[in-house]
């Protein structure tokens, strides 16, 4: 409870006490209590049950109908600000981290993700840059903690996305919303999205990739940073002057979340919008293949010097995770086969018995145009641990290639249900996902950290629901599309969407990974694979079959 400056004190040293024993005045016997809890209950109850899952394997089942839900709604809360779980004043709503959280939560709580969308959109630059940051009482940017992160601009893109598809409410795009909340400078959320997706265009590097900035997702891939004081923050020093790091994942991000926001040009009719970022995405494309490729997997970047990070020429860090999920859930090398080559080195190279590690071989020593991620020992947090934020992308990459058994075993691999066995080793606890897990070549491998405030629960349950189960809202209506391993002979998913309810069954008597049929809605051949958006109230039946 928060007492105004003014009310905080009834006489010079004695606490206002008034507020606290207002609230204590509402449970004054034990009924009052019951009652409260009972609320709480169907509070709790009504937003679990926006979309439930029945399916022969408890504990997948246990995660995406409770646990998974449950820490996504934590995540909205807190985002990465002071908490039970972090700590320090330098934490605060991330602009990065919380557009991501609402893929997590969008389905349960849209007017909380509507507001949040808004808020962070008011942290925005004139020039589609953004805080990295913003504090959850003032919610205005934070500029102590560092900026120019120049993945920051495109999340808000996905975030606002997530929202639009699962409610179907365009007149946000209207709403005017300050930069830098300056209410004398306000543009629409739209114009907020247009602005984002040129601070991509308008700092690409000599390769046509885009500029890293500070940072990209990776905050310790500092390739512009050159610190050599062991005191300072690689977050808020200075970068070097002119920095000409490129990143190829930023670059799978625009191809993905840009021709997102050519799509909501096509549905607002202007074209020559839509027209205009597809011309500049096809080329961000034509660059990824000409300088993004390194022959069996996609580079990870270039560094100030205009040399390869990630790549088969270099000693260590040869292979990274984070490209090889975004440019392929961007469809980048899929048709050629590139995309499943890329895949095949993940699972050589990168994955072991915890997860996918970050990078493979990890760094033995400090290397200054690196930055913080070759400060760590070799096996944790950025430097070849399983960072479980981006295992999703492999597994979301998995399915878009329609390998649903891979993409299944690697959820299982950091999923907290599947790891109470070795409680004693992993440490967190068994229901939640962690940030980080001491990777292959850490001293203790498979020891988590950092549980709770992680962008690992929103991304792992986008792609359980949305990518392996295949229930996926879109801005016309909710998409089919399961990727499953093959011994999984049905599972039922019950679905809220737009006020309708979608009881959808989903039978697969082939053994196949994906690939459907055939529909029944409501006894009716579906053309299509697209359930449209019914009628408010109206409970659905929907027959699925897969193969």
């Amino acid at each position: 409870m928060e007492v105004p400056e003014t009310d905080k004190f009834t006489a010079p040293g004695i606490l206002n006490k008034v507020p606290a024993k207002r609230m204590v005045s509402r449970f004054p016997d034990s009924g009052s209590v019951d009652e409260a809890l009972r609320e709480l209950l169907s509070h709790w109850g009504d937003m679990l049950s926006v979309l439930t899952l029945a399916f022969s394997d408890e504990k997948v089942s246990r995660m995406v109908n409770l646990w998974n839900p449950y820490q996504c709604m934590v995540t909205y809360n807190f985002s990465r600000s002071a908490s039970y779980f972090e700590s320090g004043i330098g934490r605060g709503i991330g602009f990065r981290d919380s557009n991501q959280d609402l893929i997590g939560f969008v389905h349960m709580a849209p007017e909380l993700a509507r507001q949040r969308i808004l808020d962070l959109a008011a942290t925005q630059f004139e020039d589609g840059g953004a805080y990295h940051q913003y504090q959850p009482l003032t919610k205005r940017g934070n500029d102590a903690i560092g900026g120019n992160f120049n993945d920051d601009p495109l999340w808000l893109i996905l975030g606002v996305s997530a929202y639009l598809k699962e409610t179907g409410e365009w007149p946000i795009l209207d709403e005017m919303v300050p930069f830098d909340n300056d209410l004398a400078n306000q543009g629409t959320l739209f114009e907020h999205l247009k602005r984002s997706f040129y601070h991509v265009v308008n700092n690409l590097g000599e390769h046509g990739l885009p500029l890293i900035g500070r940072a990209d997702w990776n905050d310790c891939l500092n390739l512009n940073c050159f610190s050599t004081n062991p005191d300072e923050s690689y977050q808020t020093t200075e970068n070097r002057e002119g920095g000409r790091a490129e990143s190829v994942f930023i670059a799978g991000m625009f191809v993905i979340y840009g021709e997102e926001f050519a799509r909501i040009c096509d549905i607002l009719g202007k074209q020559d919008e839509a027209g205009k970022a597809r011309t500049l995405i096809r080329e961000m494309v034509a660059a990824v293949d000409e300088h993004g490729w390194d022959g069996e997997w996609f580079l990870r970047a270039y560094d100030h010097f205009g040399r390869k990070v990630g790549s088969a020429e270099n000693e260590e860090g040869q292979i990274f995770i984070e490209p090889q999920g975004f440019c392929i859930m961007a469809g980048i090398g899929v048709e050629d086969g590139r995309a499943e080559r890329a895949l095949r080195s993940v699972a050589e190279r990168l994955a072991c018995e915890y997860g996918i590690v970050l990078n493979n071989p990890p760094y033995s020593g400090y290397q200054l145009h690196l930055g913080e991620i070759s400060s760590y020992p070799e096996g944790y947090k950025e430097n070849a641990g399983v960072f479980c934020h981006n295992n999703p992308w492999i597994m979301i990459a998995e399915t878009v290639v329609g390998n649903g058994n891979r993409a299944f075993d690697y959820y299982r691999r950091i999923c907290p249900a599947y790891l109470e066995e070795i409680s004693d080793l992993h440490k967190t606890e068994p229901y939640v996902y962690s940030q980080m897990v001491a990777g292959k070549d850490a001293w203790i491998p498979g020891e988590a950290k950092n549980s709770w405030l992680t962008g690992t629960a929103a991304w792992n349950y986008y792609a359980i629901t949305q990518f392996i189960l295949g229930i996926r809202p879109d801005f016309d209506g909710l998409s089919i599309d399961p990727c499953v391993p093959e011994d999984w002979e049905r599972f039922r998913v019950s679905r809220r969407f737009r006020g309708a309810e979608y009881r959808i069954a989903v039978e697969n008597p082939d053994g196949v990974s994906k690939g459907v049929r055939q529909i029944l809605l409501n006894g009716e051949l579906l053309e299509g694979t697209v359930l449209p958006v019914l009628e408010p109230g109206t409970v659905n039946e929907v027959e699925v079959l897969m193969g």
